[in-house]
């Protein structure tokens, strides 16, 4: 009788620690996949970020060509005096003299 009660308490420590073992390696599994999909997600969000980013710097390469081109045009025609005057009135807001402009202030 004594044998069968030792060998009860090593086959029940040894289911314990089984299911204990198997508790453990399941939450670890569940920890995982969360961690995974916490990951998966915020990269995602970077990979959307980052997209917006590069069709916003596509936008400013084609008005950079744009500008290039209309550079370019102006260099080619020899017409550098076209070119400061256009400079002067768009970026500088200059005027030729008795030169009255009108701006349209009702949309702001």
């Amino acid at each position: 009788m004594e044998r069968n009660k030792g060998t009860r308490k090593t086959v029940a420590k040894q289911r314990r620690r089984a299911i204990f073992d198997w508790i453990i390696t399941k939450l670890v599994v569940v920890i995982l996949l969360i961690a995974c999909i916490i990951s998966f997600v915020s990269t995602q969000a970077t990979l959307m970020e980052k997209r917006q980013e590069a069709a916003e710097l596509d936008v400013l390469i084609e008005q950079a060509k744009d500008e290039k081109m209309e550079l370019e045009k102006f260099v080619d025609a020899n017409d550098l005096e076209g070119y400061m005057e256009k400079a002067a009135i768009e970026e500088y807001n200059y005027a030729y003299p008795n030169e009255r402009r009108f701006y349209d202030t009702s949309r702001n």
